[in-house]
């Protein structure tokens, strides 16, 4: 049949921007909406952030010309030293850059270009994850295996279940990791454990993607957010044998850049070994895929980041937006304490955008049905949903699903 490609069953809608559109159409006037990976400030509202505005100012007479297949190379630049710190300045051909389609962008390139070149038998992806990361590994044509990551019971990583899947991995097997404020459960490792992971996948020679989409959002602290990262690569370079890594770099969060899509991908291999052949392979592929990455998103990132002063805010940007998300987890779990008389320290334990609440399914969905409050069905919320407006409610709603047990 000349129509059978079209023959295809419709396909499940996101369920995070479905659950988003529902909000929108709610007319209850109380309604929270706790689903978003965005930040909104204490009334609720997205926030420029006031380096960006600053940036934005500086940029009025702009170019819309078209940047080079790579992107902007003072861009690139600027972000492997953010996200490498002193590392950066030692790393010459062994290491490549390319911006990249935000950070969904980085990782289906590093998908695509490992897929291709360095053909894992198996990609390891977190269990749970960003959703994105199985999807985007799956048309690669790459098995995925899920390694278990979140402990239900003990609300912590899962150190030993993780190691003992990563065990059963074989050289230049694909390990996705994210690099600080876990998504969607808030729940990261420890240096200790970093350091038992980094062991393990030198040990085994597995190849490292990093996710990093929240560094300097997740603390407020750059490095300190970039800490599990510069170990790895400071043991990749130090290795004979290690295949390397790559940093899927995002800007969308720590500089509320939403819409721009602004990122980047870094390689890095042994220090004997060249990425510079990569290089012109990642551009062929991003040739094909979109052309050239966007313009104006960057130079904002560009503007920030070399100039000092505006550097200086951003940093007291990103202290703004990780403290406030501190705040509201402290009270979250004080006045859900309160209303509930049960442990909630989970919650102020967590870190950056969202948080693994504990919330099943069906309390969940009652949540929604009888108070208008949404979350992801897993009861995964957006931290900067809440504030001081909404948060007695949110505690109130929350305290009658679970006091009447609802399972």
């Amino acid at each position: 049949m000349a129509n059978q490609y079209l023959d295809l069953q419709i396909a499940p809608a996101d369920i995070a921007f479905g659950l988003m559109a529902e909000s929108e159409a709610d007319p209850h006037p109380k309604k929270v909406s706790l689903i978003a990976g965005a930040y909104r400030n204490e009334n609720g509202k997205p926030w420029v952030l006031p380096s960006v505005k600053e940036a934005k100012q500086r940029l009025s007479e702009t170019t819309h010309e078209y940047l080079g297949i790579a992107g902007s190379p003072t861009f690139t630049k600027l972000a492997r030293d953010l996200i490498f710190g002193s590392i950066a300045s030692s790393l010459q051909d062994n290491a490549v850059s390319i911006q990249t389609v935000s950070g969904t962008g980085a990782n289906h390139l590093a998908a695509t270009f490992l897929a291709r070149h360095l053909r894992p038998n198996r990609v390891f992806i977190p269990s749970p994850t960003w959703v994105n990361h199985k999807s985007i590994w799956e048309m690669t044509g790459v098995p995925v295996v899920d390694y278990p990551y979140y402990s239900p019971d003990t609300r912590e990583v899962d150190i030993a279940g993780m190691l003992d899947t990563l065990g059963h991995a074989e050289p230049n097997d694909v390990v996705i990791l994210q690099a600080c404020a876990h998504n969607p459960t808030g729940v990261d490792l420890s240096k200790a454990q970093w350091i038992e992971v980094s062991d393990l996948v030198q040990r085994k020679k597995v190849f490292t993607v990093f996710d990093s989409a929240y560094q300097g959002f997740a603390t407020g602290d750059v490095d300190g957010d970039a800490w599990a990262v510069r170990h790895f690569v400071e043991n990749v370079l130090a290795s004979e044998a290690h295949p390397g890594l790559c940093v899927a770099q995002s800007f969308s969060k720590n500089f509320g850049l939403y819409g721009e899509r602004v990122g980047a991908l870094h390689l890095v291999v042994p220090r004997q070994l060249s990425a510079k052949g990569a290089l012109s392979e990642l551009m062929l592929i991003s040739r094909a895929e979109y052309s050239n990455p966007p313009r104006f998103g960057a130079s904002i990132v560009e503007t920030v980041l070399g100039d000092q002063v505006l550097r200086g805010q951003w940093k007291a940007d990103l202290d703004t937006m990780s403290s406030r998300i501190r705040r509201m987890r402290g009270l979250l779990r004080q006045r859900l304490e309160k209303e509930t008389l049960q442990d909630w320290s989970h919650v102020e334990k967590q870190i950056g955008m969202f948080s693994y609440t504990g919330l099943t399914e069906k309390q969940v969905s009652r949540l929604q049905r009888e108070f208008h409050v949404y979350m992801l069905p897993s009861g995964r919320m957006s931290v900067c949903g809440l504030n001081e407006d909404n948060i007695h409610y949110v505690v109130h709603a929350v305290g009658e699903v679970v006091k009447t047990r609802c399972v």
